[in-house]
C-alpha cells in the first residue's frame, strides 16, 4: 500500500512562503482508487510530484510517506534520487502528468518516447514495438499514431500517449494527475473504465481530478482538499450524495446535474492563508469558532459539519 501521514510541503520564494500542502494523511490500497478533488491551486499535483521525489530545489518537505510492497516498506521522502529511480518511478508508481503535451519532447515521436521507456522498464528488445502498439490499442490509439511528433498530435491523442507510457513499467500504483484533459466525454468514461480496470485486476489509483463525474465512476475513497489541506475524507458515494464540509458540499452542487451553483468568492493565496479555516471567508456557516482551525475528526475538518436533509 501507499501510506502517507503528516505530508506537508511549502517553498520558499522571495518575501514570502508558499504553503502548498498541509498535513495530508491518507493511504491507497491495492485493488482501490482515491480520488483527490478540489479546485485548481489547492495543491493537489503538488502532492503527487512530492511522492515521487519530482519537486523542484526550494521545496521544503516533511512528514512520512511510505510504499509497501512484499512486505518490504520503502520510505519515498527520504529516498535518494537513484533508489526513486531504479525503484519507484514506472516501476512501483507510474505517473500521468497533467498538460502531458508538454511532457512529450517535440523532436521525438511519440513511438520512440513510448519505445524508450519500454526499454528502460525492462522490456525484451524483441517486444518493445509490439508492446508498444499494445498500449496504444489499449488506450484509444492506433499504432500508426505513435509515429506522429507531439504537434501532430491533439490534446486527446497527446493525453493517450501519457497515459500509455505511465503503464510501460506495469506498476501496482498509478497517479493519474487530471487524466482526461482535453478528451472529450466519451473518451473520459472510456479512460475512467481503464482504470476502474486496473483497480479491478489489483493495482491502485490515486486520480486527482476536478471532474467529480469522472470521480464517480471510478473512485472507491474521495478526499476533499482546499488550500493544502483535507477537508473530507471517506468513502465516495458518501462523499457525493452527503458530504459532510460545507466545501465539499459546494463542490457537489455545483455540478450540471446538481444545483449548478457556483461556490461564492475565490480560495486564497497559498501565500497568505487566513488564520483558523481556510474556507471561513466563502463559508456561510462560518463563526467566531472559525478562527481556530480544525483537526479532522470522522473524516471530516470542520467545526459546522453537515448533518441531516441539509447534507
Amino acid at each position: 500500500m501507499l501510506g502517507v501521514h503528516g505530508l506537508t510541503v511549502s517553498f520558499r520564494i522571495p518575501g514570502a512562503t508558499v504553503r502548498a500542502v498541509s498535513d495530508a494523511d491518507f493511504e491507497v490500497r491495492p485493488g482501490r482508487c482515491l480520488a483527490l478533488v478540489g479546485e485548481s491551486g489547492c495543491g493537489k499535483s503538488v502532492l503527487a510530484h512530492a511522492l515521487l521525489g519530482l519537486l523542484p530545489g526550494n521545496a521544503e518537505v516533511s512528514g512520512q510517506a511510505w510504499l509497501e510492497q512484499d512486505g518490504d516498506p520503502l520510505e519515498l521522502l527520504g529516498a535518494s534520487q537513484a533508489v526513486l529511480a531504479r525503484k519507484v518511478r514506472g516501476r512501483s508508481i507510474g505517473l500521468i502528468p497533467q498538460s502531458p503535451a508538454t511532457h512529450l519532447t517535440p523532436v521525438r515521436t511519440a513511438r520512440a518516447q513510448l519505445e524508450e521507456a519500454l526499454r528502460e522498464l525492462g522490456t525484451p528488445a524483441g517486444r518493445v514495438r509490439a508492446g508498444a502498439d499494445a498500449l496504444a490499442e489499449r488506450h484509444g490509439l492506433r499504432p500508426a499514431d505513435l509515429d506522429r511528433y507531439p504537434h501532430e498530435l491533439s490534446g486527446g491523442m497527446a493525453q493517450r500517449v501519457a497515459n500509455a507510457m505511465a503503464l510501460a513499467g506495469d506498476p501496482w500504483l498509478l497517479l493519474a494527475d487530471e487524466p482526461t484533459g482535453g478528451l472529450d466525454r466519451p473518451l473520459v468514461d472510456r479512460a475512467m473504465a481503464s482504470l476502474r480496470e486496473l483497480c479491478d485486476e489489483g493495482r491502485a489509483v490515486l486520480l486527482i481530478t476536478h471532474d467529480l463525474r469522472a470521480a464517480e465512476k471510478v473512485a472507491d475513497d474521495i478526499a476533499v482538499m482546499y488550500a493544502g489541506r483535507l477537508v473530507e475524507l471517506g468513502p465516495a458515494a458518501g462523499i457525493l450524495e452527503r458530504p459532510r464540509h460545507p466545501y465539499a458540499a459546494g463542490l457537489v452542487d455545483a455540478q450540471p446535474d446538481r444545483a449548478f451553483v457556483p461556490i461564492p468568492g475565490m480560495p486564497p493565496e497559498l501565500t497568505r492563508l487566513p488564520a483558523g479555516c481556510a474556507f471561513a471567508p466563502r463559508c456561510s456557516s462560518a463563526s467566531a469558532a472559525c478562527r481556530t482551525s480544525p483537526t479532522m475528526t470522522d473524516g471530516v475538518a470542520c467545526h459546522h459539519v453537515l448533518e441531516g436533509e441539509r447534507a
